[in-house]
């Protein structure tokens, strides 16, 4: 495992210098700026030249980019010209309420997708799976800004059983995580179906039944884990996605995350602040990856022969 292991890292290496420099040169594309919107607009030049000396934007774009890679290599990605704190200890505050928010979602999606696409490939064809099609079908054309609201108004408001916004208990992230993991789960219910027939129809499986083993050891323990190899390759990919549909979701109920910091630099046009929430979430996509590739082989032995 060691020399697969080394060669995943070296590929993963020019992804990551890809992802800080697309970061930093799409972030100077951004129109407005920053400093203006900081000091407003009647402020004097001279106070204008000055901070934005400070700050390091008044160098040559090239420097700019050697001085960004210095400081992410030390964890230093600068001042929040907002907040006026440093952008990693903001990013250090909210990043475990958005990784609790995401792990939450998928585990929400887990839950739900496994037992009901193992159901639905074993009962292809009847009703049962015939209405999991049916409501799969659904949470894909359902977005979140709109689930977010309706749950809200029904369990919240209504009902009153959970709490409307905010954190601080595990009650808090129901209502949220259902809203992020209900689409993922839809996905993954889709693509454990598919997975599941293809592996119930191979010869070991009918040699597992022959055996006398029983219908859920031969779905559960031999078909199901064969299965989980493009299962595995969609919530690696859908990660990415669940941080992306965090900034919605966290801002709907005020949730004190990454996704929800990045909409507030957006509208204060804080500069290095946006940088460092996008370099968060485009990093973690890229590790998430990464642990994604070594689950294979746990998943399967076959690959770590």
């Amino acid at each position: 495992m060691f020399r697969p292991l080394i060669t995943r890292v070296l590929y993963t290496l020019p992804v990551l210098w890809l992802v800080v420099s697309v970061v930093f040169l799409l972030i100077h594309l951004v129109p407005g700026d920053p400093i203006m919107q900081m000091l407003g607009e009647g402020a004097p030049a001279s106070d204008v030249a000055a901070t934005r000396h400070a700050y390091g934007l008044d160098i040559p774009l090239g420097q700019q980019y050697l001085r960004y890679w210095r400081g992410v290599l030390h964890g230093d990605l600068g001042p929040s010209i907002r907040y006026g704190e440093g952008v990693s200890q903001l990013i250090a505050q909210r990043y475990p309420f958005t990784l609790q928010l995401t792990l939450a979602s998928l585990f929400v999606a887990i839950l739900i997708s496994i037992p009901a696409g193992v159901r639905s490939a074993q009962r292809r064809g009847h009703w049962d799976d015939k209405l999991l099609s049916v409501v799969s079908l659904f949470g894909l054309s359902f977005p979140n800004f709109a689930l977010g609201p309706i749950l809200i108004l029904f369990f919240a408001i209504k009902l009153g059983w959970l709490p409307v916004s905010g954190t601080g208990t595990l009650a808090h992230l129901v209502l949220p995580g259902i809203t992020m993991g209900s689409a993922l789960a839809a996905i993954l219910t889709r693509m454990v179906r598919t997975s599941m027939l293809e592996e119930l129809g191979q010869d070991y499986i009918r040699t597992a039944r022959a055996k006398g083993l029983s219908e859920r050891a031969v779905v559960y323990r031999h078909a199901l884990r064969n299965a989980m190899l493009p299962v595995l390759t969609v919530i690696g990919l859908q990660f990415g996605a669940l941080l992306a549909g965090a900034i919605v979701t966290e801002t709907i109920f005020s949730w004190p995350g990454i996704g929800r910091l990045t909409i507030q630099a957006i509208g204060n046009r804080d500069y290095y602040l946006v940088q460092g929430c996008i370099l968060a979430i485009g990093l973690t996509y890229v590790l998430v990856n990464f642990l994604t590739d070594l689950l294979y082989s746990v998943a399967n032995p076959r690959i770590r022969q």
